[in-house]
């Protein structure tokens, strides 16, 4: 590894400046999860259903908005395209806290719609700004980056919850969000480049799909969103988009596979997301669930490291089915400690369930055909996002937050073994034939 390449690249002042705002942009939306679940179940009185249920509504709707903010940037420029962003974020963040649980999911909605696009603007003008290997630096900068600020914010909006200042805390991400919007649009950083680069499109693909890992475990909603709009841009620049929706040859078994283990996932880790929340909530330490998240993100990043390292693949079936099972233990937990200890295992495999299943992807499926994949991979990532953190609320509502990580966990497991009977029957019968 040449760690000479972080020195030059940093001593670019632009580049410097945008990883710096990037970074300082993710902060108050990475707290907005683990503030908005409090908000509802201590100010609100809601349970913890009605919370993941909340949170699967501003999943669905960053995933539908994402699309459109990428071709607004494209076609309008960023500065005009941010302008809904910077204006709904204070004005929606301003109103939620002081609704009916009816209404904020409404408002929750919208908000996912016109969140503040910064996981595509920051990986597009990395793009422009950097070339070859210095561009893939960048997004590795801009990846260790996300880590941090995924380590942080959630506790960060832990204690700022349980101190009785929700409402406060999810109008401050609202205006800090704003701010750091106007920011970007005094820089107006380039997110289109002058000279056609034939390797543009493939590095925001692998851009794309490096901030997937960096955001997991505790925040994918953006990052997989943006999958979507990579692979649109895709289709464009091959001229295939007329032919796509009559042409899905490359969706093989194998590739369904992949797709139900990201589901499978993305249900896992944000199931865990509420369980983690619940558990503390309940047991009175809630001022200690960023500590847990501390150790399970961090867990996540050494993991993604050491898969890294390994110069042999492992399938992602087998890596989601180490970390469903893995999670169900946290569910013994009987303290702080123990629940970190118990998350540190499934916070191994995090990230490399999520490289594994990108890898198989790029490896399925062939390569003018990757980007469209990539973006139904997201998809599948998103959809399982948005049904682990309900589906955790109700067994935890109706049994006790144990029961939140058994749940996604024994969910998870069942999945992996369903598919790793399918697998072995389509096996068979390739040997017969």
């Amino acid at each position: 590894m040449n760690f000479a390449l972080y020195k030059e690249l940093l001593a670019v002042r632009p580049i410097r400046l945008l990883l710096t705002v990037g970074m300082i942009a993710r902060i108050p939306h990475s707290a907005a999860g683990v503030l908005l679940t409090l908000h509802i179940v201590l100010t609100l009185g809601e349970g913890y259903a009605a919370a993941g249920a909340a949170a699967a509504v501003m999943t669905i709707g960053i995933a539908v908005g994402a699309p459109w903010r990428g071709r607004r940037v494209d076609t309008v420029g960023l500065r005009k395209a941010l302008i809904p962003s910077v204006v709904s974020e204070t004005v929606i963040w301003s109103v939620v806290p002081h609704v009916s649980y009816e209404w904020l999911l409404a408002l929750v909605f919208v908000g996912g719609l016109l969140t503040l696009p910064i996981f595509s603007v920051v990986r597009q003008s990395l793009g422009v700004l950097a070339s070859g290997e210095q561009r893939r630096t960048a997004f590795a900068l801009d990846a260790i980056a996300t880590e941090l600020v995924f380590m942080l914010g959630p506790a960060a909006g832990a204690i700022v919850a349980t101190a009785g200042y929700s409402v406060a805390g999810l109008t401050v991400v609202g205006v800090c969000t704003s701010v750091a919007g106007l920011f970007l649009m005094w820089f107006n950083p380039p997110t289109r480049s002058a000279v056609p680069d034939d390797e543009y499109e493939t590095d925001q693909q692998e851009g794309a799909e490096v901030a997937v890992v960096a955001a997991a475990p505790a925040h994918l909603q953006e990052a997989a969103a943006e999958l979507a709009p990579v692979a649109a841009s895709e289709l464009r620049r091959l001229g295939l988009r007329h032919r796509v929706a009559h042409n899905f040859a490359w969706f093989t078994a194998a590739v369904a596979a992949v797709f139900a283990v990201a589901a499978g996932a993305g249900m896992v880790l944000s199931g865990t997301d509420v369980g983690i929340v619940a558990a503390l909530e309940t047991g009175g330490h809630q001022a200690e669930i960023g500590l847990v998240f501390v150790f399970w993100c961090a867990a996540s990043v050494v993991g993604g490291l050491m898969y890294g390292a390994m110069h042999r693949p492992v399938s992602p079936i087998i890596l989601l089915l180490g970390m469903a099972a893995l999670t169900i233990p946290m569910g013994f937990a009987r303290d702080t400690l123990t629940l970190c200890l118990l998350s540190l295992l499934p916070g191994l495999l995090c990230a490399p369930v999520l490289s594994s299943a990108s890898e198989k992807v790029a490896e399925l499926v062939e390569e003018r055909r990757r980007g469209e994949a990539m973006g139904w991979y997201g998809s599948a990532l998103t959809a399982g996002v948005a049904l682990g953190a309900p589906l955790a609320g109700v067994f935890i509502d109706g049994i006790g937050p144990s029961a939140g990580f058994v749940s996604v966990g024994a969910a998870g497991v069942v999945l992996c073994l369903f598919g790793l009977v399918l697998l072995r029957h389509r096996r068979r019968r390739g040997l017969v034939a």
